[in-house]
């Protein structure tokens, strides 16, 4: 006799495989840390430039076009939408704002700190008065930022540089942190600042900022501005000789030989070198806002780290420093992508959750919208990740946010390398070359493992530290596998003695890597070799009559070419000139038709090999193409258009750039 299966029975068939298809599910970031939007009414064009959390659980916000709105019910409780609301108007790209504990608003438009009082409570500012104030020469370039307010009440504010095709000063203190006192007194505090979006003071009243690539600077950065530091950039030397300056250094005595700013600080005293470097491309683009994590838990299990924004690849990056022989230093890892548009600025709100103010007209950004504020929500579960690194005599430790499986707690590869100081904009990768590794050791709770390096560390490099294969003791692999640490002094004490399958193992993994890397380092030189082979930048010697067709494209700030059209005739000779007027790098690439988005995400999978293959990837996909180009440099390339006709396409496939700087070439017969 058949046996029927009930019809509860059928839904415990039908349930059970769906809830352990469910439990096997990979974990992805938003199980761990959710992305809330908040909804913007049309009307309101909310590049955000500032945020300010009110003490009544409100939010406020400054614009790019000069305006101040407040924000009520923010945390969109109740199932009810935030409300805005005008507070003030006319301000000049306002890119902060602060909430004075007495009671009123600070915002730092291009040319100085509006004070903006509400007398009567009606939440519309009646007062606008003029804190303090600085000169303007009138370029673009002159972004202002803050304040941040002080434990002793005092505040300090950051200068861009102006840019004229290179990082100047074109007015008093372009390129400062200034401190400003309650009464709107001014001592310049620091300088060889470029791009300075970011800064503010930690718990033990250090205050750091985060830099932007470009002159002087080979990649993203935080440093600690002490009085008097002197951060990299010597535009803003210029006014180290007036009243009240707090050093005497000046643009001439900065040298720009190209070696890693680590050894120019040697000489130069007054240089202070990064606490971390954001490795171009592999972390972010473009540094900007970070908070450190005071939230007791509240934002999961990274207390008193750093969270710190990167505009142009719209995600949010962690960071754990720590303080080595009076240096401070530490690890970047990536935390959070996704977001809507270019994070700007960054605030904690009152749950412990973190506000997030977006912008990307003119700083084009990976996420599509041209704006807006989202919210970053722990959901209270516990991600597994490398919680932090740090430096020991003979290596690294790696602690973790769950303990390890003891069997793959040994799949480790080390990486170092280094930037050039100079003068140019930006650097490629320098001098990267595999650390062996002597011996793991993990701690007995399985919450550590010591990486012991088999050579003696170099001070000054970024170390690359790689657990790919490392598994919870659940079997969860690492929801990011990769941190950068800024080694700039080695930590004293005793080193490791290693038992002996610790070294065994090592070695094994040790002699894999290398063979590994050996067989990479082939592969790479031969994907260089085919990725040339599609640049040409001499006339071809059969072409007696030369090109057919000449093409000029350049580009424009925000992340343009200057045309999105071009045509040529099939199997014609072009000669194509490439203009990088804009202030920042970018690549001239050709493509197979509707091929531009693949070969901008295969040039973002390059990782250190990105900088000598240009960013360009050994692909089909690929036709033609320039090299990554300077700004106001140009490049000549000449090639065969295709013979079958069709819309063909361009693009920049350096890293953030391919979403936007896309075109099409089309091949007409």
């Amino acid at each position: 006799m058949k046996k029927l299966l009930t019809i509860p029975g059928l839904l415990l068939a039908l349930f059970f495989p769906l809830s352990s298809a469910l439990a096997q599910r990979p974990a992805t970031k938003e199980d761990y840390y959710r992305i809330v939007t908040l909804p913007i009414p049309e009307t309101i064009k909310l590049e955000v430039g500032g945020l300010a959390p009110l003490p009544d659980g409100r939010l406020a916000a400054c614009t790019r076009r000069g305006e101040v709105w407040i924000i009520s019910n923010p945390y969109m409780q109740g199932s009810r939408v935030p409300t805005y609301k005008k507070f003030a108007s006319g301000l000049h790209e306002p890119l902060g704002l602060m909430w004075h504990p007495k009671g009123y608003f600070l915002c730092t438009q291009r040319g100085e700190v509006t004070k903006l009082v509400d007398n009567d409570g009606d939440d519309v500012a009646d007062e606008y008065s003029s804190f303090y104030k600085w000169p303007l020469s009138g370029n673009y370039h002159e972004y202002s930022y803050g304040p941040v307010l002080l434990p002793d009440g005092d505040m300090i504010i950051t200068l861009n540089l102006d840019w004229i095709g290179y990082g100047a000063s074109l007015a008093k203190w372009r390129g400062w942190m200034l401190k400003l006192t309650e009464k709107g007194e001014m001592t310049p505090w620091a300088t060889g600042l470029r791009s300075p979006a970011g800064f503010g003071i930690l718990h033990d009243g250090s205050i750091f900022y985060t830099e932007n690539q470009g002159d002087w600077v080979g990649s993203g950065r935080m440093t600690n501005l002490t009085k008097g530091a002197f951060a990299g950039n010597p535009a803003g030397l210029r006014w180290s000789g007036e009243p009240g300056s707090p050093l005497s250094l000046k643009p001439e005595d900065v040298p720009s030989t190209g070696k890693p700013m680590f050894e120019v600080a040697k000489t130069v005293k007054e240089l202070k070198v990064p606490a971390v470097w954001f490795p171009h491309t592999l972390m972010g683009i473009s540094t900007s806002d970070f908070k450190e994590d005071t939230t007791k838990g509240a934002f999961g299990p990274f207390a008193g780290q750093l969270f710190v924004g990167d505009q142009g690849h719209s995600k949010i990056m962690r960071v754990a420093l720590e303080k080595v022989n009076g240096e401070w230093q530490g690890a970047c890892f990536p935390f959070r992508e996704g977001f809507q548009s270019g994070i700007i600025r960054t605030v904690w709100g009152q749950d412990g959750s973190m506000f997030v103010g977006m912008t990307s007209r003119g700083w084009a950004a990976t996420g599509k919208d041209p704006y807006g504020i989202q919210r970053l929500v722990w959901t209270g579960k516990m991600p597994f990740e490398m919680k932090t690194i740090t430096s020991k005599p003979d290596g690294f430790e790696v602690t973790f946010t769950a303990p390890v499986d003891r069997k793959t707690a040994e799949s480790y590869s080390l990486n170092s390398f280094t930037y050039k100081y100079h003068r140019t904009y930006g650097s490629p990768i320098e001098n990267a070359r595999p650390v062996p590794i002597r011996g793991i050791v993990v701690a007995p709770d399985g919450m550590s493992a010591r990486i012991v390096a088999d050579t003696v560390l170099r001070e000054g490099y970024i170390h690359e530290v790689k657990a790919e294969g490392v598994r919870s003791a659940s079997g969860m692999p690492l929801l990011h596998s990769v941190g950068y640490y800024t080694l700039n002094a080695i930590a004293p004490g005793e080193k490791l003695t290693l038992p002996a399958r610790a070294v065994a193992m090592a070695k094994h993994d040790h002699a894999e890597m290398m063979a590994t890397e050996k067989k990479a380092a082939a592969t790479t030189s031969k994907n260089v070799k085919s990725v040339n082979a599609k640049r040409t930048v001499a006339m071809p010697a059969d072409w007696a009559n030369g090109p057919d067709q000449t093409l000029t494209v350049g580009t424009k700030p925000g992340l343009k070419f200057d045309t999105d059209k071009l045509e040529v005739k099939a199997g014609s000779r072009i000669k194509l000139v490439f203009n990088n007027n804009d202030d920042m790098l970018h690549n001239f690439v050709i493509t197979k038709p509707g091929a531009a988005n693949a070969v901008g995400d295969a040039a973002l999978r390059l990782n250190l090999n990105g900088p000598k293959m240009n960013y360009v990837p050994a692909t089909p996909n690929v036709l033609y193409h320039t090299n990554i180009l300077q700004p106001e440099t140009s490049e000549t390339i000449y090639f065969q258009a295709p013979t079958e006709p069709g819309d063909y396409q361009f693009v920049c496939s350096f890293p953030g750039h391919s979403s936007l700087m896309q075109g099409t070439l089309k091949v007409v017969k």
